[in-house]
């Protein structure tokens, strides 16, 4: 199945093809494209009324994540027995949330989109939750240059 990418609002105008692509690269960078993946894209009623179901947090955000395997440690791929196993879970993005931060902060949509605009955010997250020290791949590529 590979990725299923859902358009579920008509706020924000999408790339889905260019975004369907830089997610495919990912999935190739970080070994997982044997996993399914699902992308559901939504306004911020959508993403709200998620929030506050899932943590009780009543205000719309940039992305909800709902894994598979709920279990599995950061780092860690699953070990699928069975075809229908084979999924990751679900990210749902907050595009209309995140199309107002881009504009506030005058980034490209679609680069944040694939998280690459938040690769400190997401290696921060991972440490705080590991207790590891990984820095940014960009930031000792740029220094080797």
């Amino acid at each position: 199945m590979g990725v299923v990418l859902r358009n579920l609002q008509n706020v924000v105008p999408l790339r889905r093809a260019r975004l369907r692509k830089d997610v495919e690269t990912l999935r190739h960078i970080l070994g997982i494209q044997k996993l399914d993946l699902g992308v559901i894209c939504v306004d911020n009623r959508k993403i709200q009324r998620i929030n506050n179901i899932y943590r009780k947090n009543n205000s719309p955000t940039d992305v909800l994540s709902f894994p598979f395997y709920e279990e599995l440690r950061p780092g860690k791929l699953p070990c699928p027995l069975h075809r229908d196993e084979q999924n990751l879970g679900d990210i749902f993005l907050g595009v209309e949330y995140l199309m107002k931060q881009c504009q506030q902060e005058s980034q490209d949509l679609h680069e944040t989109l694939t998280m690459l605009q938040k690769e400190s955010y997401i290696l921060n997250e991972f440490n705080r939750f590991t207790g590891r020290h990984l820095v940014p791949l960009t930031k000792n590529f740029s220094e080797v240059r």
